[in-house]
C-alpha cells in the first residue's frame, strides 16, 4: 500500500493499527546475530556480551570479552525528574503529528529534500520556548561546544501502536556529525548493526568537509574528514546495543554515526517513551548562504 493510512504509515512500513486494519503483514526486520550481540556501558565506554537493556547496570562486574565502540557519549543525568516531566506536559500541550511505524512527531525545523539536496525554510519560526532550557543545558557539555541546533523532533514511541524506526543513518548533505538525543519517560535502546548501503544516506558528503570531534569525542583541530568505511560484504559485525536511560543525553559521532546504522525495535518499546531529537548542520552548509535564514529563526523561541 503506497498510499498513506489513516495511522500515518505508507509503502512497507506499518504499525500495529494498520496490520489489523488492512491484514499487512509486518516486514521482517532481520538481524544478523551470527556474531553476537553486545551492550554498550556508558562507565566502561566499552560494549560487553549481552542483549537485555540492563546488562550495562552490572557494571562494574561485566563479564565476557568487551568490544571496543568508538563514537558514543551518554549523560546519564542530563534531566532531574522535574525537568523531564515538566518538559514531557509541555509537549503533550502542542499538537501531534502522525508518522510512520506507529510513531507520533512535532517537528521543528526547515523542509529538507535529502534526494535532490534541496532545503527551504518552510514554516519554520524557531521552537518552542518551554523546551529552550534543553538546549541551553547543552552549552555546559563540552562534546557539545558550538552545537546550533537546526532541527527539534519530538517523537512518541507506544507499544499499543507498535512503534518503532527502520535502521538508517541520518542524512550526512545536510545533517552534522553530532546526532542528538534527549530521552524521556521510559528507558530505551538503539539497536546498531554495520551500514551495508554504501551509496545511501549522501554518505559520499563526508569526506567532503572537516571532522568536527575526534576519535574521542574533542573539538578536532585538524581538517582532516572522518573515513567511511561502509562494510564490503566481505567482513561481518556483531549488533550493539546502545541504552538511553530515562532522562539521559545521547550523542553519535564518527563512527557510531557514520559506520552504523541504527533503529529502534517494536519490542524494546514497552511503555510510552518521548524524544526529543536535535540536529545541526554540515560544516559546509554552515557557511552556505542558504542555511543564514535557518539559522536566524533557530534563535527564535515562542
Amino acid at each position: 500500500m503506497d498510499k498513506p493510512r489513516p495511522c500515518g504509515c505508507k509503502g512497507r512500513r506499518t504499525c500495529i493499527l494498520c496490520e489489523k486494519e488492512y491484514n499487512i503483514s509486518p516486514e521482517n526486520t532481520h538481524l544478523n546475530l551470527e556474531n553476537g550481540s553486545y551492550m554498550y556501558c556508558p562507565w566502561c565506554k566499552k560494549a560487553w556480551p549481552g542483549w537485555d537493556l540492563n546488562e550495562y547496570k552490572r557494571h562494574p562486574d561485566h563479564t565476557g570479552n568487551p568490544l571496543h565502540f568508538p563514537g558514543i557519549f551518554i549523560d546519564l543525568d542530563f534531566l532531574s525528574k522535574t525537568e523531564e516531566l515538566e518538559l514531557a506536559s509541555s509537549l503533550d500541550n502542542l499538537p501531534w503529528d502522525s508518522s510512520q511505524s506507529g510513531r507520533r512527531k512535532q517537528n521543528f525545523g526547515p523542509k529538507c529534500n535529502f534526494k535532490k539536496r534541496k532545503l527551504r525554510l518552510g514554516d519554520f519560526k524557531g521552537f518552542p520556548e518551554t523546551t529552550k532550557f534543553v538546549q541551553e543545558k547543552f552549552e555546559k557539555i563540552p562534546i557539545m561546544k558550538g552545537f546550533q541546533t537546526v532541527e527539534q523532533c519530538s517523537l512518541e514511541y507506544t507499544p499499543e501502536r507498535g512503534a518503532s524506526i527502520d535502521p538508517h543513518i541520518d542524512d550526512c548533505w545536510i545533517w552534522g556529525e553530532r546526532i542528538v538525543t534527549v530521552n524521556l519517560l521510559s528507558d530505551s535502546v538503539l539497536t546498531m548493526s554495520y551500514n551495508d548501503k554504501p551509496t545511501r544516506y549522501n554518505l559520499d558528503c563526508v569526506e567532503t568537509y572537516p571532522a568536527v570531534l575526534d576519535g574521542h569525542g574533542e573539538l578536532s583541530d585538524s581538517n582532516e574528514p572522518f573515513k567511511v568505511r561502509p562494510l564490503n560484504g566481505q567482513i561481518s559485525f556483531p549488533i550493539v546495543r546502545i541504552p538511553m536511560p530515562c532522562r539521559s543525553l545521547l550523542v553519535m559521532y564518527g563512527s557510531a554515526r557514520y559506520n552504523w546504522e541504527h533503529r529502534i525495535l517494536r519490542e524494546d518499546v514497552k511503555i510510552r517513551r518521548v524524544c526529543l531529537a536535535y540536529r545541526e548542520f554540515t560544516p559546509p552548509y554552515l557557511k552556505d548562504d542558504k542555511s543564514k535564514h535557518v539559522l536566524l529563526e533557530a534563535k527564535n523561541f515562542w
